[in-house]
């Protein structure tokens, strides 16, 4: 079974995102979108196609890394989002209950042994 595929994005809180942003997009050249992230496209050959890694600020008080007190969160491209979770579940890993799916894909998370919550996104279909 495939398990990682490759890395989905970098989410770190931060105390102003609006003006990281603005301080990447001078300084670094990142081109930030409206919705205050960037992403980058390279091409993917497992499977043969396109693909995107963002790069995210979140506001300093958000609680979507929650349970973690870390002020980052990793998200790793999945194959088969319910089929890696259930596999994590067997191997006794601390997997959250919550999944999302919407038009953006499928959503799961997992906390490491220092208590990081990581995201697993499986992709929408032809993405």
């Amino acid at each position: 079974m495939k398990r990682v595929t490759g890395l989905g994005g970098i989410f770190f809180k931060a105390k102003d995102p609006k003006a990281l942003n603005a301080w990447y997009q001078r300084h670094l050249g990142l081109n930030v979108s409206e919705w205050g992230g960037t992403t980058f496209q390279w091409a993917d050959d497992n499977p043969p196609g396109a693909g995107m890694t963002l790069w995210t600020p979140f506001k300093a008080d958000t609680d979507y890394f929650a349970p973690s007190t870390a002020p980052f969160m990793v998200n790793f491209r999945v194959a088969d989002l319910h089929a890696l979770l259930a596999a994590l579940r067997a191997e006794g890993c601390d997997v959250q209950d919550k999944v999302d799916e919407s038009e953006y894909g499928k959503f799961g998370w997992v906390i490491d042994p220092e208590g990081n919550k990581v995201e697993l996104w499986e992709p929408p279909a032809g993405s």
